[in-house]
């Protein structure tokens, strides 16, 4: 109650230097594409969650990290800066860091790889522009996933001036700092968005600095009346150290500490642990409306990494390639009582994996201990479509035929000739329903398939054996909700509740050494439910202290339980999902001040968290606060000038923010930075 009096009492939100837009505006009239075709967010039939980059530039850490938290049914962590996981309705215990079973498109192309995994870290958050978060499995157009979709669309980035230019400068609490560039240019046919970053930071805990450099160009070229090529290209170069888990014990005496030694195994610090990735990325895509009614858009995309990773036991090294192709065509036919939308195309990519680990001689490479080689293939077909019967019902039916195999071979300390393994071939529908009652209330309902096959890391885990037992984890999700958004009026309101039947569910496990395998847990039970307002409490006006007032919440709660679930002669069946908490709450207040001031404060509350399958270790509920303040309304030599500061965990929260799950020897806890503060400044020009 404190809290939320606080809240309640206080004016938020920094308008930082990104925002294009007003972000408390009415979201009905925002348009978004989760289907290939535009569609106002009010009619979309699944649980979608849109992020302006207006609203991602108002948290005080420049992360994806806070500003996904923000939304109900995903949760994002950092065991340290740059180590990112997401979780959507609780799909977090396959990824112990990066992303697995949520498939993430930059534009029209798969920032995932034909491998399972996602180098979302490798990216910028003020280059992703747009986010659109698809909540459950969305297999129909998407292809193998279990957890959710995550569209990102830079184009939105997009300047509407001739000409654009601006420059960020910031600092903060343990050696954050970080600069930005844009340039922009619209002409007649030609337009282009440049963005390059630099962010480091010594971090909060021993071992764990960060860097990343980060360069985005996309472009688009009209170069017909009916035709158009846009491209984009990223590299990115990010290193961070990994300071590793720490047992309660360790954790209640100093968090700040990396992971010590024990016995002959080194610490994390002595073993310099970290991670070493450089990514380049690119996709071309040609769009032609061939008439009124048909167009066919086609994407081919590429990427290469480069990744290291000193561990405290071994030293991994991978080189990995992706190369896909992405094609589909609409139809589209529209009358005054009834409107249908057709797509079909298919997706197709390759990703070659050559994984070699070595010993580590305190982050420096030494003998070879093993070197393996895997091929993964993924291919789907999919359908889709659409129909608007008076413009007041919507019925969507979609499906994909997916198809996956993989290729592995050894060349020491064994050679293993190139085996092949083929997964069966699965049907991934989805139908789903939304009917606008009123102009303001919309009813939806869906029904879809999950499906994800085992990510290459976790065929040939850091255990260095590739387990061809591992199989796919796949499931059917129900969900059914409304949404309330008056086209005026201070109230608006999203709702969802969800019941998803997983079976084979994949889980990460740990040797005593720490090195990770995984195992199928049977399954999973996933009951929850999502709500997600805002209330309009001032609008604009020109006289008072508050010219503008908006507080947003984001409610979440998940009963999430282990179904025929058996490991070591122990049986976890209805016991919690490992790292979910069972309910959690996000609370914001923006406002605007006179003379071109504005400010923010958030609360989020979570609830304790089981930190093994057998629910022996909880960490504790927190409540984290952050607060910031913007000042827009001055010049430096003629140009706009924007300046702010911002404070994230006021509270001087100790918690842990990216468990380490089932962790050996209770090492489960990475200790997030207590208070902070950063400052900084932007100039356009």
């Amino acid at each position: 109650m404190k809290i939320l009096a606080i809240i309640l009492c206080c004016a938020g939100l920094q308008a930082n230097s990104q925002i294009k837009s007003d972000t408390a505006h009415i979201l009905n009239e925002i348009t978004i594409r989760p289907y290939f075709s535009p569609q106002p967010l009010l009619r979309t039939t699944g649980a979608v969650a849109v992020i302006e980059p207006g609203q991602a530039a108002l948290q005080p850490v420049k992360s994806f990290v806070p500003v996904m938290n923000t939304i109900a049914g995903v949760r994002m962590e950092e065991r340290s800066p740059g180590s990112y996981r997401l979780s959507i309705r609780g799909s977090l215990l396959r990824s112990p860091f990066g992303i697995r079973n949520i498939k993430i498109y930059v534009e029209d192309f798969p920032l995932t790889d034909a491998g399972g995994n996602t180098y979302l870290n490798a990216m910028d958050i003020t280059a992703a522009g747009n986010i659109t978060v698809l909540k459950g499995p969305q297999s129909g157009i998407y292809g193998a996933n279990s957890g959710g979709v995550v569209l990102l669309n830079p184009s939105a980035l997009l300047t509407q001036d001739s000409l654009q230019l601006s420059a960020a400068l910031s600092g903060g609490s343990f050696g954050l700092f970080r600069e930005s560039i844009a340039i922009g240019k619209t002409g007649k046919n030609y337009s282009f968005n440049l963005q390059h970053s630099y962010q480091r930071s010594d971090g909060y805990r021993d071992n764990s600095a960060m860097k990343r450099n980060y360069t985005q160009l996309f472009q688009q070229w009209n170069y017909s009346s009916k035709a158009n090529l846009s491209a984009l290209l990223f590299y990115s170069d990010l290193a961070y150290r990994t300071p590793g888990g720490l047992t309660e014990a360790q954790f209640a005496d100093n968090p700040a500490a990396s992971r010590p030694a024990a016995g002959k195994i080194p610490g994390a610090s002595e073993q310099r642990a970290g991670i070493y990735s450089k990514t380049l990325f690119g996709g071309i895509t040609n769009q032609w409306d061939i008439s009124s009614k048909f167009r066919q858009v086609t994407s081919v995309f590429a990427s290469y990494t480069d990744f290291k990773n000193p561990f405290i036991t071994n030293y991994e090294q991978r080189y990995e390639s992706t190369l896909g192709l992405r094609t589909y065509v609409e139809y589209v036919e529209n009358s005054t009582n009834l409107n249908w939308k057709f797509n079909l195309g298919f997706e197709h990519a390759k990703t070659h994996s050559d994984v070699r680990n070595y010993d580590n001689n305190q982050g420096t490479r030494g003998t070879i201990q093993k070197q393996d080689e895997l091929n993964a293939a993924g291919t789907f077909g999919f359908a889709h479509i659409n129909v608007d019967i008076f413009k007041r019902i919507l019925i969507e039916f979609s499906a994909s035929l997916n198809d996956y195999r993989y290729h592995y071979s050894s060349s020491f300390p064994k050679e293993i000739a190139q085996r092949k393994q083929v997964l069966d071939l699965q049907l991934m529908p989805r139908a789903a329903v939304s009917w606008l009652i009123t102009p303001d209330l919309v009813w939806n309902a869906s029904l879809s398939r999950g499906y994800s096959p085992p990510s290459l890391a976790e065929i040939r885990a850091s255990d260095q054996v590739i387990n061809t037992d591992l199989q796919p984890e796949k499931g059917w999700n129900l969900e059914s909700g409304f949404k309330y958004i008056p086209a005026a009026g201070f109230f608006q309101l999203y709702f969802t509740a969800f019941s998803y039947r997983l079976s084979q569910a994949i889980v990460r496990r740990l040797n005593e050494n720490d090195t990770e395998y995984f195992i199928n847990a049977g399954g999973t039970r996933q009951n929850g439910l999502e709500a997600s307002t805002s209330f309009f409490l001032l609008k604009d006006r020109k006289n008072g202290l508050i010219r503008k007032l908006t507080l947003r919440n984001a409610a979440t709660f998940s009963h999430f339980r282990f179904a025929g679930y058996s490991n070591t002669n122990q049986d976890y069946s209805g016991k919690k999902l490992s790292g979910v908490p069972a309910f959690g709450l996000v609370s914001g207040l923006e406002g605007t001040l006179p003379q071109g001031f504005s400010t923010f404060i958030q609360h989020n509350y979570t609830s304790s968290i089981p930190l093994n399958d057998a629910n022996t270790a909880t960490a504790k509920a927190y409540h984290l606060l952050q607060m910031g303040i913007n000042f827009r309304n001055t010049s430096i030599a003629g140009f706009p000038l924007e300046i702010f500061a911002t404070a994230d965990n006021i509270l001087n929260e100790r918690y842990s923010l990216g468990n380490d799950l089932n962790a050996a020897a209770g090492r489960y806890y990475n200790a997030a930075p207590l208070r902070n503060f950063s400052a900084g400044v932007k100039v356009s020009l």
